[in-house]
């Protein structure tokens, strides 16, 4: 770890000694190099917590009939499609109370309608006076009952179909399979736990942000997450919870994300920057930055002098990032790096040969 720390070190001072020895020695005539005026600008303020990525959608699938586990056709982490198949029972009961279930509905159906033609016929010869009004009443009442005995049979056939098709699960949405807690051979039961999954399409960060920040994150409701690559995604929504944790005085905080491909994973921190209210920031472009190892600098050109120069860097913000130190406000960088250090190389040149 010293060593490390010595090479560093040792690092930025030769930037430091190389800029410094490169700017005294090059031509008095300004280099034909585009340059940006680093200014200082009004930009959001911002500080950064840890949180934690969980998907949106995960659910763990339970067993809603009896049975015996036939088939489990994906293994943990296998992508599941959604309406694919993950878990199959066996369903000889099933299928046999659906059989049961159908006859029973097929005999209500004729007895409905066996009460219904005599009503028909009653009803007719009633209207003749033929009948009378008592035997009217007893075919009536035969119908209504046959009637409310067919919904039943109905009812019950539904019922049966639904529990044929609880012995086939299937995926609610594509996702991975994170963990399988039955097997093949295995006899569940109503409110087993089977499976377990997640969908990657809709992610979002849980953060623990400090009571004392909480107002002005309410105030502003703006947040982003920071990716190790320099890209930031913007929240689409941010919640804020409306209790403290007793223990930790934090709020919990939610931050919704776009259905983008971000490479993360639920379970990774990331860093979460949330906007508290403006300042006055310098930024440049992030291509005019020269990165050696773990030290990053610029091209400050100043008239005839141009000189390489190590600078601290906060935030990125789209194609600028923010410095924290080493440029002042006013001076001049080189757009194009590269052509700053070619140029840079044959004035030195120019001056050995001369």
């Amino acid at each position: 770890m010293m060593l490390r720390t010595f090479a560093l070190v040792a690092l930025a001072v030769g930037l430091a000694a190389c800029g410094r020895d490169q700017a005294a020695e090059v031509a008095s005539t300004e280099p034909p190099l585009a340059t940006l005026t680093v200014e200082p600008g009004a930009a959001p303020r911002e500080r950064v917590w840890d949180g934690v990525v969980e998907a949106v959608d995960q659910a763990t699938l339970s067993a809603q009939t009896g049975g015996r586990v036939t088939e489990l056709p994906f293994d943990v982490n296998d992508y599941v499609k959604a309406g694919e198949v993950v878990v199959r029972f066996t369903d000889v009961e099933q299928q046999a109370a659906q059989r049961r279930a159908q006859a029973a509905f097929n005999a209500a159906e004729a007895a409905f309608r066996e009460a219904e033609a005599d009503y028909r016929r009653i009803a007719e010869m009633y209207e003749r006076q033929l009948v009378s009004r008592a035997q009217f009443d007893q075919a009536t009442a035969r119908r209504d009952a046959a009637r409310a005995q067919l919904d039943a049979a109905r009812a019950a056939l539904r019922e049966a179909g639904e529990q044929v098709d609880y012995t086939v699960i299937r995926a609610p949405y594509s996702g991975i399979l994170t963990e399988r807690h039955v097997r093949v051979g295995e006899t569940v039961r109503p409110g087993q736990p089977l499976v377990s999954g997640l969908s990657l399409a809709r992610l979002r960060v849980h953060v623990d942000v400090p009571q004392s920040d909480i107002d002005a994150l309410r105030e502003h409701g703006k947040a982003a997450v920071l990716l190790p690559d320099g890209r930031r995604i913007e929240a689409e929504r941010v919640t804020v919870f409306p209790y403290a944790d007793p223990a930790t005085h934090s709020f919990k905080v939610r931050l919704d994300l776009p259905e983008i491909e971000t490479g993360l994973h639920p379970g990774m921190t990331v860093k979460a920057a949330f906007v508290l209210g403006e300042s006055e920031q310098l930024r440049v472009p992030v291509s005019a930055l020269v990165r050696r190892s773990e030290v990053t600098a610029v091209y400050v050109v100043d008239g005839a002098r141009v000189s390489l120069r190590q600078v601290r860097l906060g935030h990125r913000v789209g194609e600028e990032v923010e410095v924290l130190a080493g440029l002042s406000p006013g001076e001049r960088i080189a757009a194009d790096p590269l052509a700053a250090r070619l140029w840079l190389a044959g004035a030195l040149t120019e001056r050995d040969d001369g």
